[in-house]
């Protein structure tokens, strides 16, 4: 039976990539006349898992790997304003209205009479508390979890923390490689809910969890009708 079902935040409750891609493309624009839009790309890319262990995930540590790369690319002659124009869409970011998905407060309060909900996502903290804030949806959630990766380690931490059952947990969201993959190897179980794209850092290859059992579903509407299957299962 399940007791606590938890939510990936970004891509799965509201839209969340296509800022970063917005942003991204803004960012190569401001060295279109400098570089192959190819090779801003890849060394943004590279710039950003090379930090991830510094910064962790989130607006304000991908705001320092542009900087970081606009330095590389220009050989350290980068002019104040594409700095600017970097500033400014970080700021642009942390400010964008969160656009809760299709489906996920209906979704959240249908399931919320009958289940503990929580959120376990990862990011800068002040930003992810400041998005479900302003989502109209924290009263739906009794736990938060804002945490450094998404590891097995770290999801045995947040059941622990909370004394819950691993047998009696599901996790939802849009990456196989953060949502599910790492929850079932602890016990629980896992649902899939893809967004429209996903981060080049979050794509797993298919043979990795050929073997791995769990549901995949179109929309998160589907959601409450797998719920009670596996709850009365």
């Amino acid at each position: 039976m399940i007791h606590t079902i938890a939510f990936d935040a970004d891509d799965t409750l509201w839209h969340n990539e296509i800022i970063f891609t917005d942003t991204h493309e803004r960012f190569r624009a401001l060295f279109d006349e400098q570089c192959d839009p190819e090779r801003v790309a890849k060394e943004l890319y590279a710039t950003e898992i090379r930090n991830l262990e510094i910064f962790g995930y989130g607006i304000k540590g991908f705001g320092l790997s542009m900087i970081e790369t606009a330095i590389e690319l220009s050989e350290g002659k980068v002019t104040g304003a594409q700095l600017q124009g970097i500033l400014d869409g970080v700021k642009a970011m942390l400010a964008a209205p969160v656009n809760v998905l299709e489906g996920v407060t209906e979704t959240l309060k249908e399931l919320s009479g009958d289940f503990e909900l929580m959120v376990i996502t990862k990011g800068d903290l002040f930003d992810q508390e400041t998005k479900i804030a302003r989502s109209g949806l924290g009263d739906l959630f009794r736990h938060v979890e804002v945490v450094s990766e998404k590891s097995p380690a770290h999801y045995r931490t947040a059941l622990h923390k909370y004394n819950l059952d691993p047998a009696r947990f599901l996790m939802v969201g849009n990456s196989i490689k953060s949502d599910v993959l790492p929850v079932i190897e602890l016990g629980a179980r896992a649902v899939h809910v893809p967004y429209q794209t996903t981060w080049q850092h979050e794509v797993v290859a298919e043979e990795e969890y050929a073997d791995v059992r769990f549901e995949t579903l179109r929309s998160i509407r589907e959601l409450p009708a797998l719920v009670w299957s596996l709850h009365t299962a």
